[in-house]
């Protein structure tokens, strides 16, 4: 039997939802900043390792950030044992070098709006993922429909005007829907160990980890990170405070709320990434194939979190 909704109930849910529809809002719009701030920093298309660098900083600040709000909080960061730092360390180098470097690479060979699209395979790569791990999470009628929907959705994407020519770049499209997939095999290792170490710090540490690496991977490689002006000061604060505060503020949600009340907002994602994207950045947002793909995918993803009654 349902709680009833008392009023003190009701104001709860609401702030939930806003909360997590702004953790998914912001999300959403680090495809328009991240392609702003390439040409913000002058990284030209070509220039990976200075993407790599652009992005290092990004989650290094942002963890570090993290981990002064947790002391803030009088959090214990420095109470790891050794097990505990090798978990997050392993989290880091995946969950933000490995998977970040595919998507920021990806990102400057496709739009902010195919790119939000195709990045929605996460969804659907955590739900494969979670039936092989998990004996309690098992594909269900709703999950297998929702996964091929959304598989259908990304094809549509890469459709240019028939059928038969279907576009698919692979340093583009292809790295991106890879880092989708890490960060999915990512997330559930992530919350496995999340059970032994509060969620703040682990991602304060994941992410300070994972950008110190990004940063010198990059600085090796032969990248730079110039600053042109205040511009790039606040474009990349953005992103920081972006990564810091949806991440933080998912991880608090995920742990007094159930799973199936916040996952399904992360329809919220592709959608603001595509219409941010056009406002934003000029692109087309009005072709049909994107209506389309968009409609499929948030459909697929409201499949996969459909709670069956009865």
């Amino acid at each position: 039997m349902d709680t009833p909704l008392t009023p003190s109930v009701f104001a709860r849910k609401n702030i939930v939802y806003l909360s997590a529809a702004l953790c998914c809002l912001l999300w959403g719009s680090a495809y328009p900043a991240i392609k702003s701030g390439y040409e913000i920093f002058h990284i030209a298309t070509d220039d990976i390792a200075s993407k790599i660098v652009f992005a290092g900083y990004r989650f290094l600040f942002a963890g570090l950030l993290l981990l002064l709000l947790a002391l803030i909080q009088r959090k214990p960061i420095c109470r790891l044992s050794p097990r505990q730092f090798g978990q997050v360390t392993l989290l880091g180098l995946t969950q933000t070098s490995l998977q970040y470097t595919f998507f920021y690479m990806g990102l400057a060979f496709t739009t902010g709006v195919k790119g939000s699209i195709m990045n929605a395979t996460g969804t659907f790569f955590s739900v494969l993922l979670a039936h092989f791990i998990y004996q309690n999470d098992k594909l269900s009628y709703n999950k297998t429909l929702g996964c091929i929907l959304g598989f259908v959705g990304v094809m549509v994407v890469n459709l240019n005007g028939g059928l038969m020519d279907f576009s698919f770049s692979l340093p583009g499209d292809g790295s991106v829907v890879l880092a989708a997939f890490i960060l999915s095999a990512a997330t559930l290792y992530g919350k496995r160990i999340s059970q032994t170490i509060d969620p703040t710090v682990m991602t304060g540490w994941q992410l300070g980890l994972g950008g110190l690496v990004l940063v010198a991977g990059g600085y090796a490689c032969g990248g730079t990170l110039t600053v042109h002006g205040f511009s790039s000061i606040a474009i990349l604060g953005y992103l920081t405070l972006l990564s810091s505060v949806a991440f933080a503020l998912w991880s608090i949600l995920l742990k007094y709320n159930r799973v199936g009340m916040i996952a399904p907002f992360n329809f919220l994602i592709p959608v603001a990434g595509s219409v941010l994207s056009a406002i934003f950045l000029s692109e087309n947002i009005f072709e049909p194939k994107y209506a389309v793909a968009l409609v499929l995918v948030c459909s697929g993803i409201w499949w996969v979190n459909k709670v069956r009654k009865g």
